[in-house]
């Protein structure tokens, strides 16, 4: 019986969620397994893994084939690395003290790799957010200068209309009062 660790899928369309399950290579993806070491969310960034270690490593010294995703997921949380160094350990390359020392100078170095994606991720975050408000704020000042001018513009127009209106009255006044004029001089008698 051949045994792999590999995804079963979860979660629903559009929006997958992985198990990270130990399986019969025979049983389907979805079916059957024997032990459920993990699971794997792709749709956050970055992607969400949650492993348990000493299992996965117990079961690849067991000869459990990884598929390729599993295999990079083990490789993203030293799994892999951890079982290549306790082969050399156990071949006599180098002890056991020299194989903990170099995983926990990798597991720095990755660990110092996925915080500064976390905050770059943030930091961009940010950086477009603030574009957008100052881009907004652009926009906003730019359609409060159009109104306050075509106010203005409204403004201006309708003081000339009332000066010519004024003006077309004190014009019509002279020949009003003038008409007003001729007819009290027309209906006092004449002396």
């Amino acid at each position: 019986m051949a045994v792999k660790i590999r995804l079963a899928r979860k979660g629903r369309k559009k929006l997958a969620f992985y198990h990270i399950v130990v399986a019969d290579s025979r049983s389907p993806r979805d079916g059957r397994y024997i032990e459920k070491i993990g699971s794997y969310n792709p749709v956050t960034n970055p992607a969400t893994i949650e492993l348990d270690f000493d299992k996965a490593l117990g079961w690849l010294q067991n000869g459990a084939l990884p598929t390729d995703t599993c295999r990079a997921i083990l490789s993203y949380r030293g799994v892999m690395l951890k079982k290549h160094l306790l082969e050399g350990v156990k071949k006599g390359a180098f002890d056991e003290a020299e194989a903990t020392k170099r995983f926990e100078e990798w597991m720095q170095q990755n660990e110092a790799k996925i915080e500064a994606k976390k905050s770059g991720l943030e930091k961009s975050k940010d950086d477009i957010l603030g574009s957008r408000l100052a881009e907004e704020k652009r926009i906003n000042d730019a359609r409060t200068a159009r109104i306050a001018k075509r106010k203005a513009d409204a403004d201006a127009k309708l003081v000339r209309d009332v000066n010519a209106a004024a003006a077309g009255e004190e014009a019509e006044v002279p020949e009003a009062e003038e008409s007003a004029a001729d007819a009290v001089a027309a209906d006092q008698p004449q002396e």
